[in-house]
Order: structure tokens, then C-alpha cells, then sequence
């Protein structure tokens, strides 16, 4: 079960509805994917980057309040394209998901390949920036900061890139909470903190600050008032929820099987151990290896080897 489980309930009438988590990958791709978020998108990538950014277009998203409700839903990451020079891919994920590097590079080739047509030179290709924002760590990266850059690197010198082409950003949200002062970059985790819990008193603060996290939270009570959007999260939940049960299902069984397995293999093992201690025994006594191997029922090779 995701760890912010989305909990609105209905409410007296005339009273808002709680707000829907941003972290909740459907909320998280219209919020910053649809249509007239251009700016909040910009804002929020702008942090991540590092970089000016002065145009986004989110015109390649399906729009998804038009579409139908469906329990899984599909991909919902964001493209974004940037400066109209630029291709970005971002996914929110919140449930750990198997092979979530190969699949973030995935995403990112599907983006970087949909800029080219067969008769096209490859010179049309653009730089595409995939970014993963994940709400658990990720095995093999414990050791390193909450936000990770990744390029195409020699690997002898460590300095020369070979292309700017590619590049991939990871974002472990559960390691901002053990972040020293001095380590933190404000921008950017104040929309993290945005994302974790947008009611915190650091995003009420930061909001009078920063008009892209103003203008997001606003959204996200737009967004959590229409009755589309409700739906929709909860579909998106309920998809999340029997992912994990039948995950946790296969995880039981397998482990089950893999204990009645063992189990075998164990008294199997027991058995052959003590053929080997009896033909043992039996030769140190000078009886014949062939009485020993119709005792043992050990092959003639393994006796010879006692």
C-alpha cells in the first residue's frame, strides 16, 4: 500500500475536500503535464536543472480529465519540451518498482527516439533529460545525496562527457530528512517538501516566496475539488493497491516454494552425506568397491575419490 495513502472523504457540503497527494503519479502528471501548467512545470524544472529555462510546451501529454477511467492507466510520466530545442521525461514514482533504472533509461530512449522520423538525419535529434522523483531509495545508490546527475562519462579521467545528449536525474525523496543545513538547496526542496506534504508550514513559507509553488498548490486545491480528478486518484489508488497485494502474493508464494525446495534439497543433501560417511567407513574396513557402491548406491568414480 502507498505510504500517502490518499484519504479524502466526502465532507459536509460546501466544505473543500482534503488535497489529493501530489506524489500520487496521476495527480502528480496533470498538476505538472496538462495544459496551462506551463509555468508551475517550468518553475519546478528550473530547480531541478539548474538552469534557465524560458519556454515549456506539455502539448505531447494526453489530457487526462478527458479521458476515460480506467484502473491501471497506463504510463503517466510528463513530457515536456523545453526551450523548443529540449526533450524532458518526468515520472513520479511511489511504489518500489523492480528494474526502476532500466526502466527510467527505457523512458528515456522512447522519448529520445520519437524525435526522429526514418528519413530524417540524426543531426534533428535533441538532448533529452530524463528525470526519476522517487518516494523510496533505490538499491545500489544508498551511499549517494538525495539528487543524483548522470551522463555519459569517461570513465579513466572521470571530466570528459561524450555527449550532452543524455542525461538522467534521480531524486530519492526519503533522504531529504537527513540532510545537514548547510547541505540544502532551497529551491528545490521546497518543491520537494511541495510534493511530500504541500499543508507543511515550510510550503505555506515558501509560498510567499515562490510564485511556482503558489500557483501549483493552488492548482492542486482546483484539482482536489473536481469531482474528474477525484475519480481519477481513486482509480489510480485502487490500481496501486492490488499492484502491491498481488506483488506481496508472488513474494509469499515464492518464498514458501523456495523453503519446501530447500527443505529438499537440505534432506537431500543429508542423505548423500551420510551414503559418503557409510562408503567411508566401509572402505577403511578394505571391502570391495563394488560392495560399496550396491550398498551406497554412490557411483563408482565418487568411492574410488574416498
Amino acid at each position: 500500500m502507498p505510504k500517502n495513502k490518499i484519504t479524502n472523504t466526502k465532507e459536509n457540503k460546501g466544505e473543500k475536500r482534503k488535497l489529493l497527494s501530489p506524489k500520487l503519479d496521476v495527480v502528480f502528471q496533470v498538476l505538472f503535464g496538462e495544459k496551462g501548467s506551463e509555468n508551475i512545470t517550468k518553475k519546478i524544472l528550473k530547480a531541478i536543472l539548474k538552469e534557465p529555462i524560458n519556454k515549456v510546451d506539455l502539448s505531447r501529454n494526453p489530457i487526462l480529465r478527458r479521458q476515460k477511467i480506467k484502473g491501471k492507466m497506463g504510463v503517466l510520466d510528463v513530457i515536456a519540451e523545453l526551450n523548443e530545442k529540449e526533450m524532458c521525461d518526468i515520472e513520479m514514482q511511489v511504489g518500489e518498482q523492480e528494474n526502476i533504472i532500466k526502466r527510467i533509461l527505457y523512458y528515456w530512449a522512447r522519448v529520445y527516439g520519437s524525435n526522429i522520423n526514418k528519413k530524417e538525419d540524426y543531426e534533428v535529434l535533441k538532448r533529452t533529460i530524463a528525470i526519476l522523483i522517487a518516494d523510496f531509495e533505490i538499491p545500489g545508490l544508498k551511499e549517494l545525496g538525495y539528487y543524483t546527475d548522470w551522463k555519459l562519462i569517461e570513465t579513466e579521467s572521470r571530466k570528459v562527457i561524450l555527449t550532452d545528449t543524455i542525461e538522467i536525474v534521480i531524486i530519492e525523496l526519503p533522504k531529504i530528512y537527513r540532510l545537514k543545513e548547510e547541505e540544502q538547496d532551497k529551491e528545490l526542496l521546497d518543491w520537494l517538501y511541495f510534493l511530500e506534504d504541500p499543508n507543511s508550514k515550510r510550503v505555506m513559507d515558501a509560498m510567499k516566496e515562490n510564485e511556482g509553488i503558489r500557483e501549483a498548490r493552488e492548482k492542486l486545491e482546483e484539482m482536489s475539488n473536481d469531482v474528474i480528478m477525484q475519480r481519477l486518484a481513486e482509480y489510480r489508488e485502487s490500481a496501486i493497491i492490488e499492484e502491491n497485494e498481488a506483488r506481496n502474493t508472488a513474494l509469499h508464494k515464492g518464498i514458501a516454494q523456495g523453503r519446501e525446495e530447500g527443505l529438499k534439497e537440505g534432506l537431500e543433501q543429508g542423505e548423500k552425506k551420510k551414503q559418503y560417511e557409510i562408503a567411508k567407513k566401509l572402505k577403511n574396513k578394505g571391502i570391495a568397491i563394488e560392495e560399496i557402491m550396491e550398498i551406497t548406491d554412490l557411483p563408482k568414480e565418487e568411492v574410488e575419490k574416498l
